[in-house]
């Protein structure tokens, strides 16, 4: 029997892509600008012909009212939470805030989406994501300080509920390498956790989104570690996943993680642009395999080229 296969991008265009994995269903969100959709599916590749919803449009004015991006569904405490950033169309960088909905439904696709308002965060920022660690919940996010050398860095605090940080902010990553300064300005965001072998991954993108070299870098801290600790977190010296050039996919990034249907495969589903220097407007959501190192880390390979055939995730 002929397997089956498909082909990269799974969603043209795709910009900031997550997927996240309840029971039998893949719920996926990327950026739309202008509104947040939620897609659902029963498969990871049927994604792009699955059920769409628009969940939540913006107001005409005010604080959340324009620049919708990078969306996140998760689930915590038996509920669904979207995530996304937004600001007031007006004051740039500074003005961009980490926005909660909540919805109490079973099923996302029903129920009301309820605004919980903006993460109370030390700085403005982008791209918040969460994580359940030891029975605590965990905000991670890029946060704009106006440093001097660099633009965004990732920043860690315990949660008191869903959409309220408590205690300080810790930094535990910011530009310090070469690779991390590419397109005109030094970068971390897009931060997303990866769990296993007994530690914690948590990728993240560096560089700005426009650059050939966007790409994802790690940081790594054992289960058993205090992670409000900054010394908890070892950083990759170089990236972990970066561009192709003889299988023309350029500035890799935006990452989230997702089982196969069987639970047996471990997907990565990213953003990256076809073409060198092509811009903003080209990045398309694509997904494929990775597997394991004997170290117990991650090899997330290359990304393909979009004439390569891809086995479907296992399951399917």
């Amino acid at each position: 029997m002929k397997e089956r296969t498909f082909k990269n991008p799974l969603l043209n265009p795709g910009a900031d892509p997550w997927v996240y994995k309840d029971k039998n269903k893949y719920y996926f969100m990327c950026t739309r600008r202008k509104r947040l959709d939620l897609w659902r599916s029963k498969s990871l590749t049927g994604i792009p012909n699955g059920e769409r919803k628009t969940i939540w449009t913006p107001p005409t004015e005010g604080i959340n009212s324009d620049n919708i991006w990078a969306p996140e569904i998760h689930k915590a405490n038996g509920k669904w939470y979207v995530y996304y950033t937004a600001n007031d169309g007006k004051g740039g960088d500074k003005t961009r805030k980490i926005f909660v909905l909540e919805n109490e439904a079973e099923d996302p696709f029903e129920g009301n989406w309820i605004e919980k308002g903006c993460i109370n965060t030390e700085h403005p920022g982008l791209d918040g994501t969460i994580f359940e660690h030891k029975g605590k919940l965990y905000f991670v996010y890029a946060g704009y300080g106006y440093f001097p050398d660099y633009g965004s860095a990732l920043y860690i605090a315990e949660m008191e509920n869903p959409w309220t940080l408590s205690g300080s902010e810790i930094l535990i990553s910011k530009p310090e390498y070469d690779w991390e300064k590419q397109g005109g300005m030094a970068i971390n965001e897009g931060p997303a956790m990866l769990k296993r072998n007994n530690r914690l991954f948590l990728v993240y993108s560096a560089s700005a989104t426009w650059s050939d070299d966007y790409s994802l870098g790690m940081l790594t801290a054992s289960t058993d570690s205090d992670v409000l600790n900054s010394r908890s977190w070892l950083k990759s010296t170089a990236p972990v996943f970066t561009k192709s050039v003889k299988n023309k996919m350029f500035a890799p990034g935006h990452n989230s993680f997702v089982p196969s249907p069987d639970g047996t495969e471990d997907w990565i589903v990213y953003h990256a642009i076809p073409e060198s220097q092509g811009g903003n407007e080209l990045r398309m959501t694509c997904t494929q395999k990775f597997g394991w190192r004997s170290d117990g880390t991650p090899d997330f390979g290359i990304p393909l080229s979009s004439s390569t055939p891809i086995i479907v995730p296992s399951g399917e």
